[in-house]
């Protein structure tokens, strides 16, 4: 008599890993991840394949004009010579600039590290060309620091804040028409901008003005009376 033969179905199954559960919340994030790269990848290509001969000129002159945030600091020079709030508006947008660029350069390229798009296989015109960065892609920088400015100086001086908005995003769209920038660097970017500005405004209400350290000054020279009479010797 031969021994029963056991199926697969008969055949003992192993115990469930206890760590399988993280092992899915990993593959489904890794899978969402996959997705919105693939959205991102997909924005891109529909930008670099649209033909807008009248906005490629415009747009590649304004994103070179972004570099080293050469808008905004000319912005803030004008403001600082137009009294004393839009000075102060000033100041605190110099100051979310120097935020979102740290954020940016040292902190989020260098921890991300995407590779910038390759416009050549996405057959960007190259009458949008600007030069191409060395650094990672993620998060824009540009936009970070257009972002972080615009929101700073509009909290300080609202009337400004519309057209600085305005421009801010002509600034990251500007990149993803140039072919430099994925879609989702620009949105990394803005948020990266919001929250350094945020934070430079934090900063700013928690220091003084240049009054009230004087007074404080003046306050720590003043003599110290004592309410029960001169001081025993």
């Amino acid at each position: 008599m031969t021994d029963p033969t056991i199926t697969d179905a008969d055949a003992p199954r192993p115990l469930r890993n206890a760590r399988e559960p993280e092992g899915g919340a990993g593959r489904l994030l890794s899978a969402v991840f996959g997705d919105l790269r693939a959205v991102d990848g997909a924005l891109y290509a529909a930008v670099a394949a649209t033909p807008t001969p009248t906005l490629d000129r415009t747009l590649r002159h304004l994103s070179h004009a972004a570099d080293h945030s050469k808008i905004s600091f000319g912005i803030a020079a004008v403001l600082a010579l137009s009294g004393k709030r839009p000075r102060k508006a000033a100041l605190a947008g110099v100051g979310a600039i120097a935020v979102a660029s740290a954020s940016a350069n040292l902190l989020g390229k260098r921890l991300v590290r995407r590779a910038r798009p390759d416009r050549e296989a996405a057959r960007v015109t190259v009458d949008r060309h600007v030069k191409m960065p060395t650094s990672a892609s993620f998060p824009s920088g540009h936009t970070a620091s257009a972002v972080a400015f615009a929101t700073a100086v509009g909290v300080v001086l609202p009337p400004a804040a519309v057209p600085l908005g305005a421009l801010a995003s002509a600034v990251g769209y500007s990149r993803v028409h140039t072919g430099v920038h994925y879609p989702g660097d620009v949105a990394a970017g803005a948020v990266l901008g919001i929250a350094s500005a945020a934070a430079a405004l934090a900063v700013a209400a928690a220091t003084p003005s240049a009054k009230t350290q004087t007074l404080l000054t003046a306050a720590r020279s003043w003599p110290r009376i004592s309410i029960g009479g001169p001081p025993r010797r």
